[in-house]
């Protein structure tokens, strides 16, 4: 549920547009996971740890291992289970029935946001706050059966993701 098809479309462009200049202006070649993380979002901790300073890396493979493990459990649910639609006050809702749902929902956070948390790099961990934030606010609003407000978080976090691409430490040339 999202505010409007309009609100949809701004905020799909901001986002589509900060990655093609994330993608434009990167400086080394193994910040192009996390450049692309507006245009692909699917891939944050695998992002981070490609990109992650090695003394990081270690605590990453927790939210890397967490990542592909909740993938595959929300596509088998998305191809085998019916989605279902519901009107909720002024929206709709749309679902899929998944098993152990806390479960799932905690792996995904600790992939996306705790990836980005721990990380080490600032930027990206003020990128995984004001996801958080967002998924908080989202969480809330959802409840209120009020629009999402997540395309707009999304669009703010793509362009935390063009400053991180911009920071002054990856001066180098891609390599």
């Amino acid at each position: 549920m999202c505010w409007s098809a309009t609100a949809d479309l701004v905020a799909g462009t901001v986002i589509s547009a900060a990655g093609i200049v994330c993608l434009a202006r990167l400086r080394r070649a193994r910040d192009l996971p996390v450049a692309a993380l507006p245009l692909l979002a699917v891939w944050v901790p695998a992002g981070v740890l490609l990109a992650a300073a090695p003394g990081v890396r270690r605590r990453l493979w927790g939210p890397v291992a967490a990542g592909p493990a909740t993938a595959g459990v929300l596509s088998y649910c998305l191809a085998t289970r019916s989605v279902t639609a519901e009107i909720r006050g002024r929206g709709i809702g749309y679902g899929v029935n998944v098993p152990w749902t806390p479960l799932v929902l905690a792996g995904y956070l600790f992939a996306t946001l705790g990836a980005l948390l721990l990380g080490g790099d600032k930027r990206l961990r003020t990128l995984g706050a004001v996801l958080a934030a967002g998924a908080l606010a989202c969480s809330a609003l959802w409840r209120l059966e009020f629009a999402s407000t997540w395309c707009a978080f999304a669009a703010v976090a793509s362009l935390l993701v063009l400053g991180w691409v911009r920071r002054p430490d990856a001066a180098s040339p891609v390599t």
